[in-house]
């Protein structure tokens, strides 16, 4: 049994979390086991077990401690997986992609955002308001651990992460593709929810502490700016991304001119 307590070929990686196990196994990921805490299989990890038997995914019960021990400092809720790991795509995919289904481009960019937790929910929201895929610096970023597979519910499983070599040039690109690229930035010419935020865009936030990199906000083509009536100086991260995200959602479908579509 030690052996199933950690991932066993290259290419494997620990998920934990009920939602986020789940949603995995529902998306089809491949699962070479799940592991469930003796004291409950009975409760609500049911569901996860069925699931697991109905793709002939092996299920093993062990201690909740050795899951403890598996988990470190992230929440396992009884439950882990050993399952193979989750690929970036790349941007020439995600534009392939959003082309074949006929949509408008909706995207957003994080600009080294390193707390697991923040990547983790904004990939959840960015899910949820029905962007295409979120994008990130391959480096200078949170992988796709553990930590973030649990803080996005199971949503790193539906919604593509897309990881880029070079953000700016990557901006630079989507600019050619006919994308607008809307910054957030505390020190923007305009607030958030005066009209600019429609598809075709990609917003981008700066990760937390610093902000938005300079040359990352010189390829902006606008800058907007959240209010903040309170003392504290900004807000979390996931926090303005959910709010971006839900303004382009919200106006998404009353849009009808765009002046920028993908060839």
């Amino acid at each position: 049994m030690a052996g199933a307590l950690r991932p066993d070929a290259p290419g494997e990686r620990v998920v934990l979390g009920r939602r986020a196990v789940l949603e995995m196994l529902r998306a089809g990921r491949p699962v070479s086991r799940v592991l469930v805490s003796g004291d409950a299989r009975q409760g609500p990890l049911g569901a996860i077990v069925r699931e697991a038997r109905a793709r002939h995914v092996p299920v093993d019960t062990v201690d909740r401690r050795r899951l403890d021990l598996l988990a470190h400092d992230v929440r396992h809720q009884g439950v882990a997986a050993i399952a193979a790991e989750r690929a970036l795509a790349s941007l020439d995919e995600i534009l392939a992609g959003i082309r074949r289904r006929g949509e408008p481009p909706f995207l957003i960019a994080l600009d080294g955002v390193l707390d697991p937790q923040n990547l983790g929910a904004v990939i959840r929201t960015a899910e949820a308001a029905g962007a295409h895929a979120v994008v990130v610096p391959r480096r200078r970023a949170a992988g796709l651990g553990p930590a973030v597979t649990r803080a996005s519910a199971g949503a790193v499983e539906h919604l593509p992460v897309c990881g880029v070599p070079n953000l700016v040039a990557a901006l630079e690109r989507l600019k050619r593709e006919g994308i607008w690229v809307t910054g957030a930035d505390a020190g923007g010419s305009e607030l958030f929810d005066t009209g600019s935020l429609v598809p075709p865009i990609v917003l981008v936030v700066g990760g937390e502490g610093r902000g938005l990199h300079r040359l990352v906000r010189e390829r902006c083509d606008r800058v907007v700016r959240i209010p903040l009536w309170g003392r504290v100086a900004s807000l979390n991260v996931s926090v303005a991304a959910a709010l971006l995200l839900y303004e382009v959602a919200r106006r998404r479908d009353a849009s009808r001119t765009m002046p920028r579509t993908l060839p």
